[in-house]
């Protein structure tokens, strides 16, 4: 379980295994890199007991210290964006030559979720379900695009949203870190007002917990820095089959 608060924005976040499954192979990490700008990301790896722990834990690894490494302040969006892509890119080499390397670690991959808020200014990546949440007073709304094949489906009209919910294969991705050579990541720009919120999560949390109780909990909910720990409990009070993650951020 991890919880943080960074001085300027304020930051929490919390991991926890879920009811069923005996390991978290969730990862995440939050850094600001100077006052005004903070990074998040959250991973959900998979492969099995022997490997979906160390894909998550190498891609969050490998992203931040990249994103470290990187950025300057004063960057241009521009200059953003392709330092995110080249991050992501370098993320998947990562974790795909491991796979490769060792027979335990084969097929292993992972979810992606990343988001750099500089002043009110956010840009967010992902690859695979792990979702990113822009949650204010006005309402809730996903900003990524799961990369799924139920959201495939949602897409082309085989499936209404509520349909989606339900449906068998409902944790089948189409994209995820590690599993190819290659990977296309996806890029969104926001803005944020003063005391918009940030929420990026694993599935184990968006698969339980609905966006209108997302939003009561992030707006409306008291004791802003226990908020995912309530979101958490919801999850685990409904069973909470996957590892739960989520990393709340405040402007």
């Amino acid at each position: 379980m991890l919880k943080g608060e960074s001085s300027i924005m304020q930051t929490w976040s919390i991991t926890d295994p879920g009811c069923v499954r005996p390991q978290n192979q969730d990862a995440c990490s939050v850094e600001q890199l100077d006052e005004n700008c903070t990074l998040c990301v959250v991973c959900d790896g998979m492969g099995g007991a022997k490997s979906g722990n160390v894909a998550s834990a190498l891609a969050v690894e490998v992203f931040m210290q990249e994103i470290r490494a990187s950025w300057k302040n004063g960057m241009s969006q521009e200059d953003v964006d392709h330092m995110l892509r080249s991050a992501v890119k370098l993320v998947n080499f990562a974790v795909y030559d491991q796979a490769a390397q060792f027979v335990d670690f084969a097929g292993m991959g992972t979810t992606l979720v990343a988001a750099l808020v500089d002043g009110k200014t956010a840009t967010i990546v992902n690859v695979g379900d792990s979702r990113a949440y822009h949650v204010s007073a006005e309402g809730i709304r996903v900003v990524t695009q799961d990369h799924s094949i139920v959201q495939m489906m949602v897409d082309r009209g085989d499936l209404t949203p509520e349909e989606a919910k339900v449906y068998p294969g409902k944790n089948l991705i189409t994209r995820a870190i590690g599993t190819d050579p290659a990977v296309e990541c996806d890029l969104f720009h926001l803005m944020l007002e003063r005391e918009d919120c940030l929420l990026l999560c694993t599935d184990g949390l968006s698969n339980l917990v609905d966006e209108q109780e997302i939003l009561f909990e992030v707006v409306y909910g008291e004791q802003r820095e226990e908020c995912c720990k309530r979101l958490l409990d919801i999850a685990l009070n409904r069973g909470a089959p996957d590892n739960v993650t989520c990393v709340l951020l405040r402007v």
